[in-house]
């Protein structure tokens, strides 16, 4: 799929959130570079199609439906993938839902805790559990979707803003307790990026492509764009890379 091949051949990659969008496209580079992917994901369809894809172009993938709201869920999903393949050497903690985007006083109480249940907790549960694995097994590497908006504040978006701010400062967190444990923890935080959940809050083409407009390269990123990220920090030619939460946005963060 790419020129470019990252050292990740061999290894067992965990994809959450990984049917559409960025996880998929995370979980098809990493199949590319030779990681055996487990798409872990509450949409059966979507990743069903996403891991035929990826057998298609000769990668290995399955699917493995998991809620990472829920503990035991996470539990399974980690449990299954070291009894299929043995052990997992990395992960990418990707899935999440946008929250409803207005104004502070009028965000529905069960919108933001739903989102915090998912993007925040989600995002810890998967942590204790992979990191229990990796511990055992002598080390790993993760990656954590958090977002531009975890690094700035985004007007209207109160419940989406915290979680990912969240998943930053748990991702150093867990980079510093590790970081002798042979096991890397950082983030990826994307800018605009063309996704179903970017569709659904421009609302039409044309106000997806003003988005673009508005950032300083002048366009949106494509999810492969993210993916080849994900792979990087994945792999041993990101070796001395811990605690970050690399900006993959255009520019946005830099203003």
């Amino acid at each position: 799929m790419n020129a470019r091949q990252y050292r990740l051949a061999g290894r067992v990659v965990m994809v959450t959130g990984g049917s559409t969008g960025i996880g998929r496209a995370a979980a098809e580079r990493c199949a590319a570079d030779g990681a055996k992917v487990v798409i872990a994901d509450v949409n059966v369809v979507d990743s069903e199609a996403a891991v035929a894809g990826i057998v298609a172009a000769g990668g290995v993938a399955t699917y493995l439906h998991t809620d990472v709201s829920r503990a035991d869920s996470v539990r399974d999903c980690v449990e299954e993938i070291v009894r299929r393949y043995g052990r997992l050497d990395g992960a990418f903690n990707n899935a999440g839902v946008e929250g409803g985007f207005t104004s502070l006083v009028r965000v529905d109480e069960a919108v933001f805790d739903r989102t915090i249940a998912v993007n925040l907790k989600g995002v810890f549960l998967c942590l204790k559990y992979q990191l229990l694995q990796m511990l055992a097994q002598g080390g790993g590497a993760i990656v954590n979707n958090a977002s531009a908006a975890g690094l700035v504040g985004v007007g209207g978006g109160v419940a989406y803003c915290a979680s990912k701010h969240g998943v930053v400062g748990m991702t150093k967190v867990a980079a510093l307790d590790y970081a002798r444990k042979g096991i890397r923890v950082n983030a990826v935080c994307p800018g605009m990026v063309h996704t179903p959940m970017l569709e659904r809050l421009a609302g039409s083409p044309e106000r997806l492509l003003e988005y673009g407009e508005a950032q300083p390269v002048g366009r949106i990123a494509e999810p492969r764009e993210l993916g080849d990220a994900v792979a990087w920090l994945l792999s041993d030619e990101a070796s001395f890379v811990t605690g970050a939460a690399l900006p993959v946005d255009g520019g946005w963060t830099a203003r």
